[in-house]
């Protein structure tokens, strides 16, 4: 039994071993399983970690990257703290800061008390409201005959037979900015309707603060209104009854007027269009009862039936008045502060006649003495327009507040909203570009400085004040719901990697010998930031290259791919856009901005090494050669990756689905030649670059080529100044899309012709072979420019955006008293 046992426990044991090792053999497989599985696991764990962590890290940058975008710069403001307001610049609080209305004025504040004039011409059916600027409006003329930009205007606006003339003075007192007075005249001239009855609306309104309470007169006229604001304090608004003349004869009329809430400024014309009805009837003395149009019960806008109306944001009064013409109309504001302790005469008939005068001497006084145009044997008709070249000019001086939408270049990223901003500036158009354009604004400001040299450093500041915290300043600035109502959706985005050409340096520079120590030590970081910016974010493919960022993303569409950065909008470039190519006009502008860089460091005892050695390797006429002369054109150009084979063809695109009707059939580029590096073949206005910004040397062997395609007439010279593009280039005159037409591509636009005629000055003074050739092209195209520009001016009643290269009519936009007004410049050979 023992043994058995024995065996059995032998058996049992030697049978039992294996399984124990079997045993333990899978619990320690179950341990490294176990093990296996978390550190699968934790693996996973640390790759979702990492996984959260990267992405997390790419949203930061990218909230990093959005919220930089809309980050004001850290600089102390440029614009001296306190230096707009009513007490510290009350000569400019009050102003026609409104240039997108036919005539109106506002206050320098972000939540300004505005007013302003619309009228009606009681017609069948109701006549057609006018109030905001519209080249629909068929006006056959308006614009300021003299406006000193301060403190007085006069302006003329022609609606058919209808003659409207706009004035204004301010008068200073108090501590709010003092008060203004209006007069507003009205005749029918020509073939006119000499019995037309006309309405004229005089409003005030405010937006998001202030109170205003109306007077009212036998329960129907609104004869005056008090309100206050926070900037204002208490004031007073009168509107005087209608006179025949300027001399006070009684006017008969009829009164209506509207008080009533409003969800907008922008709202304005269409809270009054939507108040109109025509169950008034106007007894004339002697003469038939007529039904007119008038301002009676507000029925709410389009859309409200269907939606909740938005909540009201301000307060609008409104005064009708409609009679028969001739008449004269006054409208006085005056300040409490300034009424206050004293008694003062109304500024209103003969007292506003005479300061009238007064003022309008003054102003042809310092006309004359800033720019010599009678001195210089110009008729009076010459120095009219003149006058108001520069007038509509500085009448269109406005003051914007409210925020830029920022477009990242982050794919899938949406516009934000920029930080909260003001901004005075002129604008290119009244009617179709109210608002800041930066490229735009330096020319404006090289007449604004020799005019008011410390206006044009206010705007100035002010544009530098707009710069984030990269560098960056937005190339259009549309702030506000007025600005906004202006402009279709889709252009209101500012993509952060687009640049504009700096020209605002061109007028600092200009200013530099009267800019006081202190301006120049704040503006100086915000210009030092800028002038980086440009190196970090525009440079080229080689060492001193530059090369415009945001060309259009689809160049297929585009018979050649626009480049908005440049200002050149539709000018030629390398057919296929690449990070490869050279643009000739960016060098020439980062070489002025490198002198005005050093020059204004040298004043303020900042380092200016670096600048100086920017600006001698960038207008190193060897290094341009290299770069950017073209042997087979003769011309400086761009390089890139081109192709001189491209056209643009009809494409019917495929129906979206079967059965459905094909859209409609499609322009589209067709390659004919694969493209390569090469210089690309557009002489124009680019290729004048190292003349116009004077990098090119008077002694350098390429200005005679230059000077000769400016002077032939089969390529740039026309008898109404240089065209944009060569007339034997294959893009003259050509299309750029089915919804383009040409643009720079045959044109004559004054901006650049005003740099040409600077230029040719200073080669026709420069020792050098071709100082004779530049003294006749200088003079030749002088005369050309002016006369034409003065031409269409008399026949048109307008300064247009551009002129025909063939005709010399001007096109585009009208009127267009941005850039265009340098031909007062011209006119007085002041460069």
């Amino acid at each position: 039994m023992a043994s058995e046992r024995r065996r059995r426990g032998g058996g049992s044991g030697a049978r039992e071993r294996p399984r124990e090792r079997g045993t333990r053999r899978e619990q320690r497989e179950q341990q490294r399983g176990a093990g296996r599985a978390r550190t699968a696991l934790a693996v996973a764990a640390v790759a979702l970690t990492v996984a959260f962590g990267l992405a997390a890290v790419a949203e930061w940058n990218r909230w990093s990257e959005t919220s930089r975008l809309v980050t004001p710069h850290p600089a102390p403001p440029a614009l001296a703290p306190g230096s707009t307001g009513s007490l510290a610049s009350p000569q400019r609080f009050w102003g026609t800061y409104r240039p997108h209305v036919y005539f109106g004025m506002k206050t320098r504040s972000p939540r300004a008390l505005v007013t302003g004039l619309m009228w009606l011409q009681q017609r069948e059916g109701g006549g057609s409201l006018r109030h905001t600027c519209e080249q629909s409006d068929g006006l056959s003329r308006y614009g300021w005959l003299m406006h000193d930009g301060e403190n007085f205007g006069v302006q003329e606006i022609r609606d058919g037979g209808l003659v409207l003339k706009t004035e204004f003075v301010k008068r200073p007192g108090g501590d709010h900015g003092g008060g203004w007075s209006w007069r507003v005249t009205a005749r029918m001239e020509g073939t006119g309707d000499p019995a037309l009855l006309l309405s004229l609306f005089f409003y005030v309104a405010t937006d998001g603060q202030g109170m205003l309470h109306p007077h009212l007169e036998n329960k129907t006229r609104l004869a005056a209104v008090t309100g206050t604001t926070e900037e204002l304090g208490d004031f007073t608004l009168t509107f005087l009854p209608p006179t025949a003349d300027a001399e006070g004869e009684p006017k008969h009329a009829s009164y209506n007027y509207l008080d009533v809430p409003i969800p907008g400024l922008h709202l304005l014309t269409d809270v009054v269009r939507s108040s109109l009805s025509n169950r008034f009837v106007f007894s004339g003395l002697g003469g038939p009862r007529r039904r007119f149009f008038a301002v009676d019960t507000f029925k709410g806008l389009p859309g409200w039936d269907r939606r909740p109306p938005p909540p009201p944001r301000g307060h609008l009064l409104l005064h009708q008045v409609t009679l028969e013409l001739p008449a004269t109309l006054e409208v006085v504001f005056e300040s409490g502060s300034a009424a206050a302790g004293q008694h003062r005469e109304q500024l209103s008939g003969a007292a506003l006649s005479s300061s009238l005068s007064q003022h309008a001497a003054e102003f042809e006084r310092r006309f004359e003495e800033t720019f010599g145009l009678a001195q210089k044997g110009f008729p009076p008709a010459q120095r009219r327009f003149a006058q108001a070249a520069l007038s509509d000019l500085l009448g269109g001086v406005g003051y914007f507040h409210g925020r830029s939408l920022i477009q990242s270049p982050q794919p899938g990223e949406r516009p934000v909203p920029g930080a909260e901003a003001s901004l005075l500036t002129a604008v290119p158009s009244r009617s179709f570009f109210p608002r800041g354009f930066l490229w735009d604004e330096g020319f404006h400001q090289l007449l604004l400085a020799r005019w008011d040299p410390a206006l044009s450093r206010e705007i100035l500041a002010h544009w530098l004040d707009l710069m984030n915290v990269e560098g960056w300043i937005p190339r259009e600035q549309i702030l506000g719901d007025e600005a906004l109502a202006k402009v279709p959706p889709e252009f209101v985005p500012q993509l952060s990697e687009t640049a504009n050409p700096p020209t605002l340096l061109l007028a600092l520079e200009q200013l530099l010998p009267v800019a006081p120590q202190p301006y120049l030590h704040r503006i100086f970081p915000r210009l030092r930031a800028w002038y980086h910016w440009y190196n970090r974010t525009q440079a080229g493919p080689l060492p001193f290259t530059f090369r415009w960022r945001g060309r259009d993303a689809h160049p297929e569409l585009f018979l050649n791919a626009k480049t908005l950065a440049s200002g050149l909008d539709d000018y030629p470039r390398a057919s296929h856009p690449s990070p490869d190519e050279r643009h000739l006009d960016l060098r020439c502008w980062m070489a002025v901005a490198s002198r005005v860089l050093a020059t204004v460091a040298e004043r303020l005892g900042e380092p200016a090494d670096g600048y100086r050695a920017m600006e001698q390797a960038l207008t190193d006429n060897a290094l341009l050669d290299q770069h950017h002369w073209a042997p087979e054109l003769g011309a400086f150009a761009d390089y890139g990756n081109h192709s001189t084979a491209v056209g643009l063809r009809w494409h019917q695109v495929a129906p979206a689905a079967p059965g459905q009707p094909p859209p409609e059939p499609r322009l589209v580029r067709e390659v004919r030649e694969a493209p390569r590096p090469r210089f690309v073949g557009a002489l124009g206005y680019v290729s004048l670059f190292p003349l116009l910004l004077g990098v090119l040397r008077p002694d350098s062997p390429r200005l005679p080529a230059v000077l000769a395609a400016m002077r032939s007439e089969q390529q740039l010279w026309t008898p109404f100044g240089l065209r944009s593009l060569a007339a034997d280039s294959t893009f003259y005159l050509r299309r750029n899309s089915q919804h383009d037409p040409p643009y720079w591509r045959g044109a004559v636009w004054i901006n650049i012709n005003y740099l040409a005629l600077r230029a040719l000055r200073g080669y026709a003074k420069a020792k050098g072979p071709q100082q004779a050739r530049a003294e006749e092209l200088y003079q030749e195209l002088r005369h050309n420019l002016i006369t034409n520009v003065y031409r269409q001016f008399a026949e048109s009643g307008f300064l247009w955006e551009n002129y025909n290269d063939s005709t010399g009519h001007g096109q585009g936009c009208r009127p267009f008293a941005g850039w265009t007004a340098l031909v007062v410049l011209a006119m007085a050979e002041d460069y």
